[in-house]
């Protein structure tokens, strides 16, 4: 069985997804037993909550340094022997300490083909707000390795999402979501669960399983 720890910031809807896939079978094996939420009152905790899921919030600016918060979330994470970390919506950064505790066992969703409209202060809105901008065809997101550097860590999945002449940021935003974010979080969930993720370097290999 592998056990997920979710980091969460705001609504949980990456959160979703993956329970969703969890109980439509999708995701064999896998459970998640605790949700970390940075800001009290985030709607992903509620989503926890309606599971049956241990829930809590760990705030950020209650510790004084990253690396303080860092020790925080391990001593968390430990204590439900989480394999995997995700991160869906997280806005707080992560520190050395955190990372290298679980190095290649924490997996990130950004809402751009990385490194297209990526690093740090992308989040939310702001990269479909620049993706428009730029006038860019096609955006999408990127399932990756969390590494030191904001979204530099190796690339796991990528799927592409078409941008439309009437785009908004907002319905940018829905549509990355609903067409690519969804799907490729949990499917490299799995992929990790079933052992066919290598990692060499910047790259990324993902083995048949057969």
């Amino acid at each position: 069985m592998l056990r997920i720890g979710v980091l969460v910031s705001g609504g949980g809807t990456n959160l979703q997804a993956i329970i969703d896939k969890i109980n439509s079978g999708y995701l064999k094996d896998c459970s998640i037993v605790t949700v970390v939420s940075s800001r009290p009152g985030a709607y992903a905790l509620e989503r926890a909550n309606r599971h049956g899921i241990p829930a809590v919030c760990i705030p950020r600016k209650d510790y004084a340094g990253v690396d303080e918060y860092d020790r925080a979330l391990i001593e968390h994470f430990s204590k439900y022997d989480v394999d995997l970390v995700v991160m869906a919506g997280f806005l707080s950064i992560l520190g050395e300490t955190f990372i290298t505790r679980y190095k290649n066992r924490i997996i990130n969703v950004h809402p751009s083909l990385i490194p297209s409209f990526c690093g740090k202060g992308y989040y939310g809105l702001i990269p479909h707000i620049k993706a428009l901008e730029y006038g860019v065809k096609v955006t999408g997101a990127t399932v990756h390795f969390v590494d030191l550097e904001a979204d530099a860590g190796a690339i796991i999945l990528q799927k592409a999402v078409c941008v439309k002449d009437d785009d908004t940021p907002e319905t940018l935003q829905k549509r990355v979501m609903e067409e690519a974010e969804w799907n490729i979080l949990p499917e490299a969930i799995k992929l990790f669960a079933e052992g066919r993720i290598t990692v060499e370097g910047r790259k990324v290999r993902i083995n048949s399983g057969v």
